[in-house]
């Protein structure tokens, strides 16, 4: 069985910062690909950025040089350091995990940017 635990999130004004964590248990199978999506409001669902389990990152153009993701394995966790936030980042947050061929997900966490 896999769990995403994620925590974080919250309400920022345009140019702050935020950390979101996500940790994974995934029973000792081996995860591909972890990161994060996100969906705004009447959006759908977005990749921000994910790491593969070589450690290569692929982020999203909106956020390069503004959010950085860092994978820590002996916990399987992944941390996603978002700064100069802006309004057009308001959206639900989600962790995801690539594992044996499926998706997983994470219930989501609120980031509310405001103006």
């Amino acid at each position: 069985q896999v769990q995403l635990v994620e925590s974080g999130g919250g309400l920022v004004q345009a140019g702050g910062s935020l950390r979101l964590s996500c940790t994974a248990s995934a029973s000792g199978a081996v995860i591909a690909a972890i990161g994060w999506y996100r969906q705004a409001p009447g959006k759908g669902r977005e990749l921000v950025v994910e790491i593969s389990s070589g450690g290569s990152t692929n982020y999203a153009d909106s956020v390069k040089g503004r959010f950085t993701l860092a994978r820590d394995n002996a916990k399987n966790a992944v941390y996603l350091q978002m700064n100069s936030l802006k309004p057009e980042d308001t959206a639900v947050y989600y962790c995801n995990a690539y594992i044996l061929y499926d998706r997983y997900w994470g219930q989501g966490t609120q980031v509310t940017v405001s103006s």
